[in-house]
């Protein structure tokens, strides 16, 4: 799994930072990639990266308000026209379908692909034999969610050369054994799949939020995460002035980490208030109370390490 984020500012686009989207890569666990918001020029930001709009296999909206929703109409477009044919699933708020169905209408855009849109209820939003996608309401001026993406536990490693020691042959009795099944050799010896697997492992799970100000909800949402995506709008003086937009600062941010015992921290939706030499100020803020994370820019790609449990940064790729 790893983390690109293409727009990491709030409210409008500024010289540092477009308005928000965030990438989640799921190429080893699923082959595609899932977006979160897509504010405008999303679209210029992706032909920056590696990533291919027909690959998005679902978009997820976290609130309607123009910063994260005004690039959909183009991306959408653009995906049709570069031949684009697989199905797009879309989760947002009430209005979501309403905005791109009109938007689409107006401007005579036909997509070549079908398009299902799932309106926002807090709870379980999607399951398969993957991934768990569970939403809720956070404390915004309109309508806000923040989503709870799990990987379902990975399937126990075999230990193929103590299987084979054990003379259990190459073929189907070692899939048994991967799938937790006993088998018995040609010579009639017993081998047990617990001898020859090591356990199965627990798979990430990952927060990623709407605008909100502080809530318990947030924590309730994040419990456990390996990573939390949270917005801190302001630095940790403005508590006043984040309270009456409905956004977070970065006190706030850290905060809902540490009750939450999430591992890792990556702070966006920043105030184009702040410069890039402003990172060390709000990092030192964040790890008052949070130690480890990062304080997110465009183009930051982080990846996590099943085997490590841990999250870095990957080297930039854009041009």
């Amino acid at each position: 799994m790893q983390l690109l984020f293409l727009g990491t500012g709030a409210g409008m686009p500024s010289k540092q930072r477009n308005t928000s989207a965030l990438v989640l890569k799921l190429l080893e666990e699923r082959g595609t990639v899932w977006l979160f918001d897509c504010g405008e020029a999303t679209q210029h930001q992706i032909l920056h990266t590696t990533i291919k709009p027909r690959k998005i296999e679902k978009i997820f909206i976290t609130h309607m308000h123009g910063d994260h929703i005004f690039g959909l109409p183009g991306l959408l477009g653009s995906r049709s026209f570069q031949g684009g044919d697989e199905p797009l699933e879309i989760y947002g708020p009430s209005g979501i379908k309403e905005y791109i169905e009109m938007t689409l209408k107006l401007s005579r855009t036909h997509l070549t692909y079908s398009v299902v849109y799932h309106e926002l209820v807090e709870g379980l939003l999607f399951e398969d034999e993957l991934m768990t996608v569970e939403t809720r309401l956070l404390d915004h001026v309109i309508p806000s969610y923040g989503f709870r993406i799990t990987q379902k536990p990975l399937p126990p490693k075999l230990l193929i050369n103590k299987a084979l020691a054990l003379g259990v042959p190459k073929g189907p009795l070692l899939a048994k054994l991967k799938n937790g099944e006993d088998v018995e050799t040609l010579t009639g010896q017993l081998v047990r799949s617990q001898d020859v697997t090591e356990p199965e492992e627990r798979g990430f799970v990952v927060a990623i939020l709407g605008d909100t100000r502080f809530c318990h909800a947030a924590v309730e949402l994040s419990q456990g995460a390996d990573v939390l995506v949270h917005e801190a709008t302001f630095d940790g003086t403005a508590k006043k002035m984040a309270g009456e937009y409905g956004h977070s600062t970065v006190y706030d941010a850290a905060k809902t980490a540490r009750l939450a015992g999430a591992t890792a921290l990556i702070i966006n939706h920043i105030s184009a208030r702040f410069l890039p030499e402003d990172d060390k100020f709000l990092l030192k803020q964040m790890r008052e109370i949070q130690p480890h994370g990062f304080i997110a820019h465009d183009f930051l790609e982080l990846e996590w390490l099943q085997h490590a449990k841990k999250i870095r940064k990957k080297q930039p790729i854009h041009s």
